[in-house]
């Protein structure tokens, strides 16, 4: 596992994922552009907007399987 740190909204948080999911998100920041940060909290409001169902380590999670799946269906 491994932890990174990231203020949401003024609050500190980590999340500790494994580095197979970390450097998925990381290509996927890197392809698109933009900074961490606002990765991160892109999808914490995704997670956060019918109610919190999972924490954010299982929502990444989750949202790395989907961001694999799709690119290989050719979809990303």
């Amino acid at each position: 596992m491994k932890k990174r740190s990231i203020s949401l909204y003024g609050h500190q948080t980590s999340v500790a994922l494994e580095p197979e999911f970390w450097a998925v998100i990381d290509a996927a920041v890197e392809r698109d552009g933009g900074s961490f940060a606002s990765f991160i909290r892109a999808r914490d409001d995704e997670r956060m907007a019918g109610g919190p169902t999972r924490n954010l380590a299982s929502h990444l999670r989750v949202w790395c399987l989907e961001r694999v799946a799709a690119q290989q269906a050719g979809k990303v």
